[in-house]
């Protein structure tokens, strides 16, 4: 029996509007020494545009595909699932041919041998049929290509979770919670390629998908009391406000050393492989604060301003795998120009750019492979016929 609550029918343009400011902060974040990424979050508080990008990612596959299960049965809801799941493999293999390939062609064009060091594709040198191999079984990755095998693995073992979340969605958040503590406890993680282990938990970052999840089934109405809760908005805000302490503590060590050692450490480094409980519970604070004021039928989100970020949002794949793309090209030329502040706002205003652009053409190209409203034939005259 179905106990899941299915969100209301239409598009919800905070969905879209957020996934964009995400791939525009990814995008910002991976470009190193960067004034520019100030603007993003992860400098103000625990959690980030990636804890973002996956309770969207979780929040829209449930959001897409729930219906289908439960109107046409498990079968065809795991498909259309597993359909996507190879989409975003499709992606992510191309990404990461033409990733790797331009790094190569800058290291041998300038002589720079490190930076195949840097973007971890030194192994591709000595063994290269292994190291792609090992690639294409998304255990090796190069720097900052870690979010698309993170959101295949979660997509692709989501339909039974999907299907449990319909008869007893608490229950599976529930069941999400205790793998996360149990993970977290004994060390599970995926192995990486060489050595080490995935840089997203998916053991631990699937509780982040599963609450978007377990947020569009129902949770969101499950909390309404929380989120409309005065106490809400005096503990979430004191909660930001500790985390922005803490995370400007581990940036400017001259300010963290106002306070106690055992303090600052125990948030600093901030544990994103694992996605420490502090950081979900940032996002948590986050995305009830964003539900209450934030509405879906706010009428500011059709604002013309916000189009850019929609159409990033709406287009979501492929601008997020241009961004990755963009960052290095970003770092590369920020490294011929010597980084001066100028260049930096330049490479960063035009990679946005080039995402927005990208949206776009996505969006149109998509309209075009809609049939046209054809205009109904108009009725033959006999005579002119011949009849």
């Amino acid at each position: 029996m179905i106990q899941a609550r299915l969100p209301p029918k239409g598009r919800d343009l905070r969905l879209d509007i957020f996934r964009g400011i995400a791939n525009w902060a990814i995008f910002l974040d991976h470009v190193p020494n960067n004034v520019v990424n100030w603007v993003t979050t992860r400098n103000y508080g625990f959690s980030d545009a990636a804890d973002l990008f996956v309770f969207i990612s979780g929040y829209t596959a449930a959001f897409v595909y729930a219906k289908m299960m439960i109107d046409r049965g498990f079968v065809v809801g795991a498909t259309r699932l597993f359909k996507r799941v190879w989409q975003l493999y499709v992606a992510h293999v191309l990404l990461f041919v033409i990733y790797i390939a331009a790094i190569g062609w800058v290291a041998y064009r300038y002589s720079d041998p490190q930076i195949i060091h840097e973007f971890n594709i030194a192994g591709l040198v000595e063994n290269p049929i292994e190291t792609i191999s090992q690639g294409l079984i998304l255990r090796f990755k190069p720097l900052n290509l870690d979010v698309l095998p993170l959101y295949i693995v979660l997509m692709g073992f989501f339909p039974p979770v999907l299907w449990l979340m319909l008869r007893w969605p608490d229950l599976t958040m529930i069941a999400s919670l205790v793998l996360y503590f149990a993970a977290r406890h004994f060390g599970w993680n995926l192995s990486a390629y060489p050595y080490g282990t995935w840089y997203f938990n998916p053991f631990c970052w699937q509780l982040l998908f599963v609450f978007g999840a377990w947020f569009a089934l129902g949770g969101a109405r499950e909390s309404k009391f929380l989120i409309r809760s005065r106490w809400l908005i005096i503990l979430g805000v004191g909660y930001l406000i500790f985390s922005l302490v803490m995370t400007m503590a581990g940036r400017f060590p001259q300010f963290g050393a106002l306070m106690p050692d055992w303090l600052v450490h125990t948030f600093n480094p901030n544990d994103k492989t694992n996605l420490a409980p502090y950081r979900f519970l940032h996002f948590v604070v986050i995305a009830f604060l964003a539900t209450r004021f934030v509405r879906k039928d706010w009428p500011g989100l059709e604002w013309k301003i916000f189009d850019p970020l929609v159409k990033c949002g709406q287009q979501s794949l492929q601008v997020f795998c241009v961004g990755v793309f963009l960052s290095f090209v970003a770092h590369f030329l920020l490294m011929m120009s010597y980084g001066s502040i100028i260049a930096q706002i330049g490479v960063s205003l035009g990679g946005i750019g080039i995402l927005t652009a990208v949206a776009y053409y996505g969006d149109w190209s998509k309209r075009q492979d809609k049939p046209s409203r054809a205009q109904p034939p108009a009725t033959q005259n006999p005579k002119a016929a011949g009849a």
